[in-house]
């Protein structure tokens, strides 16, 4: 793995160990260690900015989907400070994904994102 790919896993590493924080005070300190101060996490339904506005979005997520953890689907790919990845948000319980997504990140001061700009793949009917 090259010092670059190595770099993007990482930070990629880091946003998941966010959004699978199990308890308010461990997504606030994940969320700390993988955005920068000024982050901001933009999708079709959210756009947040800050560590805390982020951390709200996360919340939500866990509480509209109690019970499923988000998991990297296939690679991370980067260049210079950006890089994308697909992910799937997965019921722990049975293993089906019925929610899925792609995002391209870019990185600020110590490899910690400074923006999200993510996609719905695909999200369960009603949603």
């Amino acid at each position: 793995m090259t010092t670059s790919a190595h770099r993007y896993d990482a930070a990629v590493a880091r946003y998941f160990d966010a959004w699978n924080a199990g308890d308010a005070q461990a997504r606030a300190r994940a969320v700390a260690a993988a955005w920068t101060e000024d982050g901001r996490y933009t999708d079709p339904l959210a756009d947040a900015v800050g560590h805390e506005a982020i951390t709200a979005v996360i919340a939500a997520a866990h509480d509209r989907f109690p019970g499923f953890a988000f998991r990297l689907a296939g690679t991370v790919d980067g260049h210079h400070d950006t890089a994308r990845f697909s992910w799937e948000l997965v019921n722990t319980a049975d293993g089906s994904a019925p929610v899925a997504g792609s995002d391209v990140i870019t990185l600020g001061s110590g490899d910690r994102v400074r923006a999200v700009y993510g996609f719905l793949d695909r999200l369960p009917e009603g949603a």
